[in-house]
């Protein structure tokens, strides 16, 4: 079975891989462009909390089309293209104006869905926050039920397309932020470690209109194993 670390590498053409924050892994060679990362496990390891049928068209249909839709805008990107994604994203308002927005649009969706795979597993394989992790967690919102209830809170706040996010904080270790489409924090210099996608693509076969329950039995199949390795690659001094 593919690891997150092979995942990330097959994840991004040009002249680098995509990377946690922090952490910058093998790079491919380049001209190769974008690439659409495989699962790494089966469409239906997260039933029942997400169903195979959401789990195939979100990936092999959705993701896909971030994926062709970023290789033709980063035709008319010059040196960018040899980038890697997240140093794409970050200077998004250096790219050619021509090409920001959906560079912006599928760039995010190609970095945000590549993360999401891995944020999954399936349930009662993800491991817990490590030592470090549950500290922060613990600090910033007294327990993982304080942070859950956050997160959910946001989750069902976020007016239409968009995502939930964990990510390294300022004030205190860590915070809770929402983007809109497919906005991901690194455009405002943010380091997140945990992501969960509320498109209504994401959860609307199964769930219809009722995110909250989605939302829900997320938490069943989150990846700690993943949050732990972006924690600690984002607070690396």
């Amino acid at each position: 079975m593919i690891t997150r670390r092979e995942m990330l590498r097959t994840a991004v053409g040009g002249a680098a891989a995509l990377s946690l924050p922090g952490l910058t892994l093998a790079a491919q060679p380049a001209g190769k462009g974008f690439t659409l990362p495989k699962l790494p496990y089966a469409y239906d390891a997260l039933e029942p909390s997400i169903d195979a049928e959401t789990m195939m068209i979100h990936h092999d249909k959705h993701h896909q089309g971030y994926v062709n839709n970023l290789n033709k805008a980063m035709e008319g990107a010059g040196d960018w293209a040899g980038k890697p994604l997240e140093e794409i994203l970050a200077n998004i308002k250096k790219l050619p104006e021509g090409i920001q927005t959906a560079v912006r649009n599928n760039g995010g969706g190609h970095l945000n869905h590549s993360w999401f795979w891995l944020m999954m597993a399936k349930a009662g394989t993800g491991g817990a926050p490590s030592p470090e992790l549950a500290k922060a967690i613990e600090t910033s919102f007294t327990n993982i039920e304080g942070f859950k209830k956050e997160f959910s809170d946001a989750a069902g706040k976020r007016f239409g397309s968009g995502w939930v996010w964990l990510v390294v904080g300022a004030e205190k270790p860590l915070a809770v932020v929402s983007t809109a489409n497919q906005d991901n924090p690194i455009m405002d210099g943010g380091k997140p470690i945990l992501g969960l996608d509320v498109w209504e693509h994401a959860y609307y076969l199964k769930y219809r209109n009722v995110r909250g329950q989605y939302v829900d039995n997320w938490y069943n199949v989150v990846n700690w194993n993943t949050a732990n390795d972006m924690y600690a690659a984002a607070t690396k001094k």
